[in-house]
């Protein structure tokens, strides 16, 4: 099979191996939005009157063979083609001789993997967005169905004044909201198309970047090549970051739960179908589903902290390092998809133990309005908070 790149040298087999590493398979999800890409460009190509319409009709009806195979499991990405971009082409060659050849005008590698990479994130995040909403709608499901129940609210670990169910969850669901608004920012930041940069500086003959940008749904065309180019890794740290602040609210939430399940708290109680136990304790009901989802927030931080790295210290241009980006991303975009799916599960599920959480409204929960009860018949706060003091044992 011949690399894009092929100019008739033999390349080391051991630096082949290293240089195509997992690209090859992590190409895989990409096959469709190339596909879709080519199209676009291709249609570009024949406004531009670099193919006829036969040629044009000829490709697209190929790239669509492709994309249903790709469904199927039927299409392959050989280690020796290493990307999805040279698969592509040479089953287009093949199949279409020298018009399969023609695919490839007015564009590099370069900006065919930066727009693949898009089209996927912007799908992905809208997936993540879809969850992310669903996530809340669950909590609020939650709120509603425990709104009349009231338990201790906690500060350095100790009881500190009274709270509720409602009070509770509608923190994480703003916490959540919020998390939304920075993915939304990030969506709208990616929306650029890239395609027609070529690789990173523009191509010498005349195309329609506008074109391509509206057939793919993109908002607008990301105008300097350059840029382009070194937007790569920037734009995934984005991403990441906003990944992780969806992680860090489940984090926070886990860790509630996790200490309000506990025996000698029993405000909540997971079933037992979303519990593991233990290899030698019988008794135990492990909340395992809940110590994975927090730790996973720090998963997504090495994501994170891996493509801040990359990105660092490189020149303008392409450079092959940014190329080790596109497996964190895609982890950590399946990350958030899977804690994100797997939360609601649990929060619609989630119990509360009524008796348990009345029971745990201890008098001194009510100190501070005791305080306020003086301040309200003309005492002074300070002198209040010394006389209610005097009355905790």
């Amino acid at each position: 099979m011949n690399k894009l790149w092929d100019k008739g040298v033999e390349i080391d087999k051991k630096v082949e191996s290293f240089t195509v590493g997992n690209d090859y398979q992590l190409d895989m999800v990409l096959v469709p939005y190339d596909c879709i890409a080519s199209k676009a460009h291709v249609k570009m190509l024949l406004k531009m009157g670099y193919i006829n319409k036969i040629e044009q009709k000829t490709i697209d009806k190929t790239l669509d063979e492709i994309i249903y195979l790709h469904k199927n499991g039927k299409f392959k990405i050989l280690k020796s083609e290493e990307d999805c971009h040279t698969a592509i082409e040479n089953f287009l060659v093949k199949k279409l001789n020298n018009v399969g050849e023609k695919v490839h005008t007015a564009r590099s590698r370069n900006d065919q993997v930066l727009t693949a990479l898009r089209l996927f994130y912007k799908d992905e995040l809208s997936k993540i967005n879809s969850l992310s909403k669903n996530w809340i709608k669950a909590l609020e499901s939650f709120s509603n169905d425990n709104n009349e129940v009231i338990f201790p609210g906690y500060t350095h670990m100790q009881k500190a004044m009274p709270s509720s169910m409602p009070l509770w969850a509608d923190a994480y669901i703003e916490s959540m909201k919020d998390d939304l608004i920075i993915l939304e920012t990030v969506n709208s930041l990616i929306d650029q198309s890239p395609l027609g940069s070529a690789a990173g500086f523009g191509v010498p003959i005349d195309i329609d970047r506008k074109m391509t940008a509206k057939e793919l749904n993109f908002k607008k065309v990301q105008g300097n090549p350059i840029y382009c180019q070194i937007s790569r890794g920037k734009f995934e740290i984005s991403i990441l970051q906003s990944l992780s602040q969806i992680l860090l609210t489940i984090n926070r939430l886990c860790s509630d739960v996790i200490q309000f399940s506990m025996k000698e708290f029993g405000y909540f109680s997971l079933p037992e179908s979303f519990c593991t136990g233990s290899s030698i304790m019988p008794q135990k009901n492990n909340p395992d589903i809940l110590e994975l989802l927090r730790g996973s927030y720090h998963i997504m931080l090495g994501y994170e902290a891996q493509v801040k790295s990359l990105s660092s210290n490189l020149i303008s241009g392409y450079n092959r390092d940014i190329q080790l980006s596109k497996e964190p991303v895609m982890k950590g975009l399946k990350l958030a998809v899977d804690c994100l799916s797997v939360n609601i599960s649990l929060l619609s599920n989630l119990k509360v133990n009524k008796l348990k959480c009345s029971e745990a409204m201890t008098e001194e929960l009510y100190a501070t309005a005791k305080v306020y009860d003086l301040v309200k018949n003309g005492v002074p706060f300070r002198q209040a908070y010394k006389e209610v003091a005097k009355t905790i044992k």
